[in-house]
């Protein structure tokens, strides 16, 4: 008779008894099916042995077993032992030695490497930006061969010896946990007047090749009713902020003129704002620099997600409990400048400040035009 383990994958009309080889699987293979990612068990390595010894071709034992042939393949590739020939007892064996393995990540195991990646840490690089700059511009000779992927840097901070250095007081947003993201709810709208809502901005804003195009966003601090103004060039990661009085539209436009003044402006083209009556002023911005002004949807500020991260980036330097008023100018400029001073993987691991650099090149000889980035 027909072997059932031939037996097409029909859908039963009922649920199967659980009698099938002593109660594995808890069904006939003619409905059981491994599930995605499932490893294999002792069961199915004892079955590859039979049908290896039976000259059964490779493809054939994944059909039988309702694997992909391509597990066959690593199975034996990985477990056979060293004349060639495969024993499900010993592949099983090596299997369970390597489950038993410490798991080291790379950093611990490399010194030089791991004390260069937590320098930059301290220093407020990103594991991103570590990862690139290892990878795309490294500039000492040790660096050479020295790629690290930046999910392995997350994981020795949050898994790894790194969780034991609290180094993820130095990442953006401080977690001491990985967390999930969530959707925001949404709210009223506040009103106000002559705003351009952001689905009527141009599709080429989004990506990011043409520079002139601003975010805008407030910092606000506990307990002072000093905040931060915070501009974002969308296409250079480029941070600009002033100190303000205070969360007021008048406050808010005298920053924005500051920003935009410093900023070559016949290339300035158009700044998003969230609903925020700080940004109420934005119409004198289109009369004064013939600028387009947009407002992102209520509650969703991830509109314009660019500033946003910027202003997590602030956050590390200035905290929402910081005293404004113990920082000068000077202060605030020499944050600006460190973080427009870490390089960015959308630049090619340039520096916003290099790449700005090259448009004020390319504008100071040519004074016209539009630039791409």
């Amino acid at each position: 008779p027909r072997s059932i383990l031939n037996a097409p994958p029909e859908t039963p009309s009922k649920k199967p008894e659980n009698t099938w080889h002593l109660g594995w699987p808890p069904c006939s293979p003619a409905y059981w099916r491994p599930m995605r990612g499932q490893e294999l068990t002792l069961f199915e390595r004892e079955k590859i042995e039979f049908y290896l010894r039976t000259k059964v071709g490779l493809r054939e034992i994944g059909r039988l077993l309702y694997r992909d042939h391509s597990v066959i393949i690593r199975e034996i590739g990985r477990n056979r032992d060293r004349d060639g020939i495969y024993h499900s007892g010993n592949a099983q064996a090596k299997t369970n030695g390597r489950k038993e393995r410490p798991h080291r990540h790379k950093l611990d195991d490399d010194d030089v490497l791991r004390n260069w990646v937590v320098q930059k840490m301290t220093e407020g690089w990103s594991p991103p930006m570590i990862a690139g700059k290892l990878k795309n511009r490294p500039d000492q000779a040790w660096m050479m061969g020295k790629g690290i992927c930046h999910e392995t840097i997350y994981q020795y901070i949050y898994e790894g010896e790194g969780r034991f250095l609290e180094l993820y007081q130095y990442l953006v947003r401080k977690h001491k946990r990985r967390k999930r993201r969530y959707a925001r709810l949404s709210r009223k709208d506040k009103g106000i007047l002559y705003m351009t809502p952001i689905k009527f901005r141009p599709k080429e804003i989004a990506k990011k090749e043409e520079f002139g195009h601003l975010e805008s966003d407030t910092v606000v601090y506990r307990n002072q009713s000093e905040c931060l103004s915070v501009q974002y060039e969308r296409s250079l990661q480029l941070t600009k902020f002033h100190r303000v009085r205070n969360k007021t539209a008048e406050a808010t436009l005298e920053a924005l003129t500051s920003t935009i003044k410093t900023l070559p402006t016949p290339l300035m083209k158009s700044i998003t704002f969230d609903r925020g009556t700080e940004g109420a002023s934005h119409w004198k911005l289109r009369q004064e620099y013939n600028l387009d002004t947009y407002h992102c949807d209520p509650y969703c500020s991830w509109q314009k997600g660019g500033v946003e991260n910027a202003n997590g980036i602030i956050r590390r330097y200035l905290p929402i409990s910081t005293d404004l008023s113990k920082f000068s100018d000077s202060d605030l400029q020499a944050i600006e400048d460190k973080i427009n001073n870490r390089p960015r993987k959308s630049l090619d691991w340039q520096t916003p400040n290099e790449a700005y650099q090259e448009i004020l090149n390319s504008y100071s000889s040519t004074e016209s035009g539009a630039f791409k980035t």
